[in-house]
C-alpha cells in the first residue's frame, strides 16, 4: 500500500503503510540498529516520527466512500508524546482522527510492539494549509504532509 503523501523521511526509515481508512492510519516499521539509541532500543525520535506521520495521515482519510483523501496540505502544530516501554523488533503505530474542523485536526496515536503491548502514546494538533511560508517565500504544495 502506498502512503497518501510522499514523505521522504518516512521512506528513509523504511516504514510501511498498512491501513488508511475511516479516520485511521496504521503504519509499521522493522527496527534496525541505525534506528536505535545507545541503549539498543528504538530512538525516541523514530517513535515520535511514526506517531506524527500516522496522525497526520489520519487527518486526510476520506470523509466518505465516494471521496478520496483530503487534498489539503497539513503540518503539525503541537504534539505531546508519552513513552511507556522500550521498543524492539517490529513495531506498529495507529493514528486516529478525533475531530476535524475547517482548519484544524485533533488526533491521537499509539505505538505497539508485535505482542500488542503499548510502547508510546501521543496527541497532536494539525493545521490544514494550501502553502507553507518558509525561507522568505511561500512553498506551494497542497498535497504536502509532515
Amino acid at each position: 500500500m502506498q502512503f497518501a503523501r510522499h514523505v521522504p523521511f518516512i521512506h528513509l526509515l523504511g516504514a510501511q503503510l498498512l491501513r488508511f481508512e475511516e479516520g485511521e492510519c496504521e503504519i509499521a516499521l522493522e527496527l534496525r540498529d541505525e534506528l536505535n539509541n545507545s541503549w539498543h532500543v528504538a530512538h525516541g525520535g523514530v517513535i515520535m516520527t511514526l506517531l506524527d506521520v500516522a496522525m497526520a495521515h489520519a487527518t486526510r482519510t476520506p470523509r466518505s466512500v465516494e471521496q478520496g483523501p483530503d487534498p489539503r496540505g497539513v503540518v503539525t502544530i503541537e504534539m505531546k508524546t508519552t513513552f511507556m516501554r522500550p521498543a524492539l523488533g517490529r513495531i506498529g503505530c495507529v493514528g486516529k482522527l478525533l475531530h476535524r474542523s475547517a482548519s484544524l485536526a485533533f488526533c491521537e496515536g499509539t505505538v505497539f510492539d508485535a505482542a500488542g503491548e503499548r510502547l508510546a502514546h501521543a496527541t497532536g494538533t494539525f493545521k490544514f494549509l494550501s502553502g507553507l511560508p518558509a525561507g522568505g517565500r511561500r512553498i506551494q504544495s497542497p498535497d504536502a504532509s509532515d
